[in-house]
This record gives C-alpha cells, structure tokens and sequence, in this order.
C-alpha cells in the first residue's frame, strides 16, 4: 500500500515540477519593449511583442529595454567660457533607444556615459564662446550638443532626440552686474515709451484744438450766413410789404379816379377837392407849398366871397 501511494505521489510531483519549468519559462514581452536573450552566454536573439518560451536552464533574458523615449536632467556642470567666466549649466537630453543589442553589449552603465559625453560637449561647445554669446545663443548650443551626442551614441544603440539647456548661471557678481544692466535698460526703455506717449498725447490734444477751433470758425460761418440769410428774407419781405402797400394804394387811386370818372364830377368840384388836399398839405409839417396857377384863381375867389361875407352887416 505505501508502495502504491509513493509511486502515485512521484510522477503527480514531476509533473508539477515540469509544469512549473515551462511556465517560469514563457515570456510575454510589451509593446514598446524588448528583451534581450542569451544562450550559454551568448547573444541568441531580441524578442519583440508577442508571447516567447525560453529554454530551460540554457538561455536566460540579459536585459529588458524599453524602447520609448526617455527623458534625463543632469545636475550643473561647472563650464568656462572663451573669456574665463565660470558658469554651471544643467541640461536635459531627451533619447530613445533604438538597438537593444547595441545598448546591452556597446558601452557598460549607459546613463553614466551619455552624462560624462554630456558634460565633455558641454564644456567643449562653451569653451569657445564668449559669456554673451553663451547667453543669446542657447538654440545654437542645443543643436550642436545635439548632433555630436546622436554621433557619439551610435554605437551604443541610442538615438539622441533634443538637448535643452536647463539654466545657465553665471557667477554672483556677473548676475548682479546683468541684473542692473537690465533694470537700466527697462528703465530707458520706460521712459522711451513714456516721452512717446506725452508726444502722442500733446499731438491728440493740438489735433483736438485745431478739430475744435476749425469747428468753432464753421459754426460761425454757419450763424453769419443764417443770420445774414434771415437779413436778406426780413428786407425781401419788407420790400414785398411795401411794394403790395404801393400797389394797393395806387390800386385805390385807380379805383377813386375811377369813380370820380362815372361820377362825371363838374370843374369847380375838381378845384374844390383839389384845395382840400392842399389845405390838408399845408396843414403838415412842409415849410414851402407849390400852388397850380389854375388854384390861385380859386383860391382868389374864396378870399373875396370870405370879406365880402364878413363887411356884411350881421343884422340882415
């Protein structure tokens, strides 16, 4: 009986033990990643996305890469310029990984390395500028770092995708010196903008006056020609009045010859209504009276029948 259960109870175990060989042994490798596989030591082969099965105790995964772009800040490097300023300048390189064969077997401790080639670069491409021109010339340095270091890390497997230039700081004093410079330079510019703005200001205000002085003379004109108009309306129509009263009166006269004419009135009524309007003449404020001679005679007679009529006596 122990028998029997000892050799029912061996083969389960081997079997759970090969089970546990082949699944220790299968790998799923991700995307964007890839492992690298060795066998007795040498390179065998780079798996891609997919499931693989390793064999047992013969070939192992050397390294596991990941093939997505990578992003390292550097600590400050301590450079020099052409014109012997030291400055620390801490950049950040932006790589990815494109031959995991090349990246596992070229260079030992690979992040270490593209640190030292950086800082090496750095202090090469700095070395030959001035502290201005390593100032305003950041776009210039980031593109040759990043040529020579895509060059430099070939072998290696990397691809080098962008440098930037962190910060760049010049020693205490040289800041100082900048700082006041810049505050001169925006205080001139201030009062650039400022003299502009009272220039532009003083030009609204004259244009303003002129705008307003031409309008006052418009409106001027305006009320001279209104009133010089209302001038000339108020003598046109008093000019009217007068002519209508002329006509009117003359247009009477002619309506008084008129009667007088279908009245047929005799010769001394004539000469009667003549003297009256002389009468009412000389009744005026006229210092001298002209007379027809056809009146005199009239005028005559009226003072002799006048004496005749006073030397009467009352009583008849």
């Amino acid at each position: 009986m122990p028998e029997q259960i000892l050799g029912f109870i061996v083969p389960v175990i081997v079997i759970l033990l090969l089970l546990c060989i082949v699944a220790s042994n299968v790998r799923v490798v991700q995307q964007s990643r890839a492992y690298v596989i060795e066998r007795l030591g040498a390179f065998q082969a780079v798996w891609g996305v997919g499931l693989h099965f390793k064999i047992p105790f013969i070939e192992r995964v050397a390294k596991n890469v990941s093939l997505k772009e990578q992003v390292v800040d550097f600590a400050p490097q301590p450079v020099i310029t052409k014109d012997n300023v030291t400055m620390q300048i801490d950049s950040v390189i932006y790589f990815q990984i494109t031959d995991p064969k090349l990246y596992t077997y070229g260079v030992e401790h690979p992040m270490a390395a593209i640190e030292n080639l950086t800082a090496t670069t750095l202090r090469n491409i700095i070395g030959d500028l001035e502290l201005e021109q390593t100032l305003t010339s950041r776009d210039h340095i980031n593109t040759k770092m990043r040529a020579l270091l895509d060059e430099a890390t070939d072998p290696w497997g990397i691809k080098v995708n962008r440098v930037e230039l962190k910060n760049i700081m010049p020693p205490r004093d040289i800041q100082e010196a900048m700082e006041k410079q810049m505050r001169a330079e925006r205080e001139r510019r201030e009062s650039v903008l400022q003299a502009q703005g009272q220039k532009e200001s003083q030009i609204l205000v004259a244009e303003g006056e002129k705008q307003s002085a031409i309008l006052r003379a418009d409106a001027a004109k305006q009320a001279k020609i209104m009133q010089a108009e209302a001038e000339k309306a108020a003598r046109i129509m008093e000019a009217e009045a007068e002519a209508e009263a002329i006509t009117k009166v003359q247009q009477a006269t002619a309506d008084a010859i008129k009667l007088i004419n279908a009245a047929a009135p005799s010769e001394g009524v004539i000469k009667i209504k003549a003297l009256e309007a002389f009468t009412a003449a000389a009744d005026g404020k006229a210092t001298k009276i002209i007379i027809p001679s056809e009146l005199q005679s009239l005028a005559g007679l009226a003072a002799a029948g006048k004496t005749v009529f006073d030397t009467e006596d009352p009583k008849r």
